[in-house]
């Protein structure tokens, strides 16, 4: 089964998170994080670093991630492992293969519209809200 990875980085302020806008498919045109394909007998942490620092320029100097959960999808043969963690200094990220852009929590992660995922990225911050220990998650008073 082929595995995947998505990485949410939150960003040292916590009130946002990163995010790409794909250039192809799947979900060309729509926001995801950052992440990508596990080579054949690659460590999976190793993976998710390399995946982060190749798309990014992040580094494991700049955030420690944990591993949050994993999606299976045994009809496509392939699983997304999701990591998680929050940068401790500002960066600025960069990577040429999707644009990079901050985005805020407050958003509606679930609008399938706008963002890649069919509603596992609303789900990811759900659970990372149940976990202040990876995260400090602020977000606007309403």
């Amino acid at each position: 089964m082929q595995g995947f990875n998505c990485i949410a980085v939150v960003h040292k302020d916590g009130g946002k998170w990163l995010m790409c806008r794909r250039r192809k498919n799947p979900y060309q045109g729509l926001l995801n994080l950052v992440g990508g394909k596990i080579e054949e007998d690659e460590n999976h942490f190793d993976a998710a670093y390399r995946e982060l620092r190749e798309e990014t320029g992040i580094t494991p100097e700049d955030i420690v991630i944990t591993r949050l959960m994993t999606f299976d999808y045994p009809l496509d043969g392939c699983f997304v492992e999701i990591y998680a963690g929050q940068l401790g200094k500002e960066i600025a990220p960069s990577g040429d293969e999707n644009d990079l852009l901050w985005v805020s929590l407050d958003e509606n992660f679930f609008d399938m519209k706008f963002y890649a995922g069919e509603g596992n990225i609303g789900h990811i911050l759900e659970i990372l809200k149940l976990h202040p220990e990876l995260c400090r998650l602020k977000f606007s008073e309403k």
